[in-house]
């Protein structure tokens, strides 16, 4: 006892000594740390003239168009920071560097980190980083397209006949809905095969998983990091998604049971084929029911909804400057005539008016403000010189680039045979490639519609096609203008860093009268 009570004693006596040491050493530390400074601490920041992070903040959810704009105009040439309305800090790197970045290895910048923390993959079960899916549609989906375009052209016909009524007369129409549903059955004749994508189950689950996905992506965002791995999983709206995979499961199960027991030769020529026929060791396997679901699923979120607002925004632009309509119809209609009627290869790509309308109603109004997203996992240094640090996210100011004036000439103006004019004048100089590059489907780093880099969008030769197609048939059935009293183009919704075409919209249709 004797010898606790000396020993409490003794620290009793010298704690004032510890408690200012431990002081002198914590303040040291600091001090070090606040010396020593953010490595973004000295990056310019889009609207420095708003007095705080959170009003940058604020703005960015409001007129985020602005903030990468006027960053971009600001600080052209140079790297500047985003406050963005997550957690995380955003970087952006001028787009002269995206020869640089696209050659940057996967462990220091990363596609599919940037997919897994914007859309907490962790919590969402979004399949993230399996090689699978991008091997399948290059290996198979697009060199298939020649073999499938006539069936994706029969697919588009026939839900045009279910979706759309027959407008004898002028007929108000929400043709986003519709484009939903068309898209989801033509895509799903290509993704599931035929024993499913017409059915409301499969239709259904394509076009509302990625609501429910961005429900889900948009809770957890709001929820305090530390808190997500105890609670994530309790949110509601978590846990409708994971109704909605249990759901997919359901339907997909017996479908793949049948697949497996079919003979060579006998099973439908589809993604979800592909996907069976090419689990191996390389890919992870023998997939579970549960991943292919998920797998399908996450297909549609990439697929369905971008490629309808792709087509609503070119339907909007066709209401909005009718003039231009039969200029189109007139070259789908030769093209077709010199192509037996078929919607093969050759002749999508010789619809070459279409293709510069489609083009450049996503250099005005693409889905998003940014591209090339990405993770960075290792330092990095460019070459000015300028380090980018680790466990941020970079990105390339897309909309700004195509909206400046040393780029395109009348950047704000929408010229719909802007790109044809520019592919016709590099092939009477011999510029095969540029010629090329400025097709709707390319990989432009003037114009990011498909990202850029290894990582640009496997399915953009699909994706392309399916919108010439609905729109092509479309312009052979249909005139369509604005709702009476609207002059002008429907304005697109923006929150954050994305753009929508307005979905509550409608268009008015008629069917091409016949002399």
């Amino acid at each position: 006892m004797a010898t606790t009570e000396t020993l409490l004693q003794t620290l009793a006596a010298k704690l004032p000594l510890v408690l200012s040491t431990a002081g002198v050493l914590l303040a040291v530390f600091l001090a070090q740390v606040l010396l020593k400074g953010s490595p973004l601490a000295n990056l310019p920041v889009a609207l420095d003239d708003l007095p705080s992070d959170e009003k940058r903040r604020q703005a960015y959810l409001t007129r985020a168009k602005e903030v990468y704009s006027s960053g971009y105009k600001k600080f052209k040439d140079s790297v500047f920071r985003i406050i963005t309305s997550n957690k995380f800090d955003v970087i952006i790197v001028p787009p002269k560097y995206l020869n640089e970045l696209k050659s940057l290895p996967d462990d220091t910048v990363s596609f599919d980190g940037a997919i897994e923390q914007t859309m907490h993959a962790k919590y969402t079960k979004l399949e993230v980083g399996h090689k699978l899916i991008p091997h399948i549609v290059k290996s198979n989906l697009t060199p298939s397209l020649v073999r499938l375009n006539p069936t994706i052209a029969e697919e588009v016909q026939e839900s045009f006949r279910r979706e759309m009524p027959e407008c004898d007369d002028w007929t108000p129409i929400n043709i986003n809905y519709k484009l939903l549903r068309v898209v989801a059955m033509v895509s799903g004749r290509v993704f599931i095969g035929p024993e499913l994508s017409r059915s409301e189950e499969y239709v259904d689950a394509a076009i509302n998983y990625t609501l429910d996905l961005m429900h889900a992506r948009r809770a957890v965002d709001t929820m305090r990091p530390w808190l997500r791995p105890f609670l994530a999983n309790r949110l509601p709206e978590v846990r409708k998604l994971n109704e909605r995979l249990a759901q997919a499961d359901a339907f997909i199960r017996p479908i793949v049971a049948d697949r497996r027991k079919l003979k060579k030769g006998e099973a439908p020529d589809d993604m979800l084929q592909w996907m069976l026929d090419g689990q191996s060791e390389r890919f992870g396997g023998e997939y579970k029911t549960e991943t292919l679901a998920r797998l399908q699923l996450g297909i549609s979120f990439a697929a369905i909804h971008t490629t309808t607002m792709t087509t609503t925004n070119v339907f909007y632009n066709l209401a909005a400057y009718p003039e231009y309509v039969s200029v189109l119809r007139e070259e789908i209609r030769d093209v077709l005539a010199q192509h037996n009627n078929t919607f093969t290869s050759a002749a999508l790509q010789a619809m070459k008016k279409v293709d510069s309308f489609i083009k450049e109603t996503m250099r005005l109004d693409p889905a998003g403000f940014s591209s090339f997203q990405r993770r960075v996992n290792k330092p990095f240094t460019l070459s000015n010189g300028q380090v980018i640090p680790a466990n941020v996210m970079i990105e390339v100011p897309a909309h700004a680039l195509a909206q400046d004036p040393e780029v395109f000439e009348n950047p704000s103006q929408f010229d719909p045979w802007r790109f044809y004019n520019i592919r016709q004048k590099a092939r009477e100089q011999g510029a095969v490639e540029e010629a090329a590059q400025n097709q709707f489907v390319s990989v432009n780093p003037l114009v990011l519609t498909f990202g850029y880099g290894r990582h640009a969008c496997p399915g953009r030769f699909f994706a392309a096609n399916e919108i010439k197609m609905i729109i092509a048939n479309t312009i052979l059935m249909y005139d369509m203008r604005l709702m009476d009293g609207h002059e002008k183009r429907y304005p697109n919704i923006e929150f954050g860093v994305t753009s929508i075409p307005d979905p509550t919209k409608e268009l008015l249709f008629r069917r091409v009268q016949i002399a």
